[in-house]
């Protein structure tokens, strides 16, 4: 999640987990069954993008993405694919901060997903009017699943943007914020899923051990988004955030490498925030072979998931105090800040 300055929560360490680790901890598939395009909607340009993700995944071992030779549409292996939110390649400035962001979203999904896929589209800046092109672009491109990693405080008027995000057989994933508690949009759209944020810890095998809800996770009732049909608890009217979650705490965040200079240094970083866990549950979705045509991709979780087999409840933490615990609190079933709670495999999806 970009925060107010424009800038990813970082740890200053160059350390973290890599694709072994979120394997461990979500899935150890690695490949989708079926052509997927995970499609990532940043703002401003990270010029070395594709060099520094063939960095990222020489290190880890995983495969590697050629540039696409035509539409990433058309191809028929997996490819690297950015656009600017016309189309073209008249990329927009490059922002060290949200060049950072990017190289989170792409590498996330890419470690997830290895066989997927991916479409940077980069929004001329970071409003709403050029970050919903960029979205409009990303689903006119062929995109199966769109990750997002913005948001801001809601406002009224903010469901008139919804229909950037209503297309069946799309998944669309957003992170939920990193104030704790408290309602972004984009996250609050009901036409979304709304991923919160753990704090992930494993065994030395790199299996899972725990996860807790990371203070920072948005979370809460939508002041103006409908709630859908599918979700049922009672103390909110409107929207519920969130969904589900993932890795999300920059304690517990995950390596990147990012030869831009941000804050006087270049590399690898460790970073965290839901701006991972909404890349890290695109990927898990393109697993699964996306959505069917004629669903709503954040109905799934709901309608899939179940606590014996493919949903971790997640018990303990919190991100705040509210007037509805479970809004702010992780407990038994739904909670604000974790949802439903993390994936076990991909057939919650």
């Amino acid at each position: 999640m970009v925060d107010s300055a424009g800038q990813p929560k970082t740890q200053a360490t160059p350390s973290g987990y890599g694709p072994a680790q979120l394997h461990g901890a979500y899935t150890s598939q690695v490949l989708a069954p079926n052509k997927q395009i995970i499609a990532i909607v940043d703002a401003y340009d990270d010029p070395n993008i594709l060099s520094d993700l063939n960095t990222y995944n020489k290190t880890y071992n995983i495969p590697l993405l050629p540039t696409c030779s035509s539409a990433v549409a058309t191809s028929l292996t997996p490819c690297f694919q950015k656009l600017d939110q016309r189309g073209g390649i008249k990329y927009p400035a490059v922002d060290a901060g949200w060049a950072l962001e990017i190289s989170l979203d792409v590498e996330a999904a890419h470690a997830i997903c290895q066989n997927c896929s991916i479409l940077l589209i980069e929004a001329d800046s970071a409003s709403y009017i050029n970050l919903m092109a960029a979205v409009d672009r990303a689903i006119t491109s062929g995109a199966t699943v769109v990750s997002n990693s913005y948001g801001s405080s809601e406002f009224s008027g903010e469901t008139d943007y919804d229909t950037h995000f209503n297309h069946l057989g799309v998944a669309f994933t957003f992170s939920s914020g990193d104030g704790g508690y408290g309602v972004e949009y984009p996250a609050a759209s009901q036409y979304v899923t709304a991923v919160g944020g753990t704090t992930l810890l494993l065994n030395s095998d790199n299996s899972y051990k725990s996860e807790s809800a990371w203070s920072g996770a948005g979370s809460g009732c939508s002041l103006y988004g409908t709630k859908p049909l599918w979700q049922h608890d009672t103390y909110c009217l409107n929207r519920t955030v969130a969904d589900i979650s993932a890795v999300a705490d920059p304690n517990t965040g995950v390596a990147v490498y990012d030869s831009i200079r941000y804050q006087n240094k270049s590399g690898w970083f460790k970073v965290g925030g839901t701006s991972l866990a909404a890349p890290v549950v695109a990927g898990i979705y393109s697993l699964a072979g996306g959505v069917s045509s004629g669903v709503q991709g954040d109905s799934l979780p709901y309608s899939n998931g179940s606590y014996l087999t493919n949903i971790h409840d997640i018990l303990t933490g919190s991100n705040g105090t509210c007037g509805g615990s479970y809004l702010c609190t992780a407990t038994v079933g739904f909670d604000g800040p974790t949802g439903l709670g993390s994936p076990i495999g991909i057939s919650a999806f």
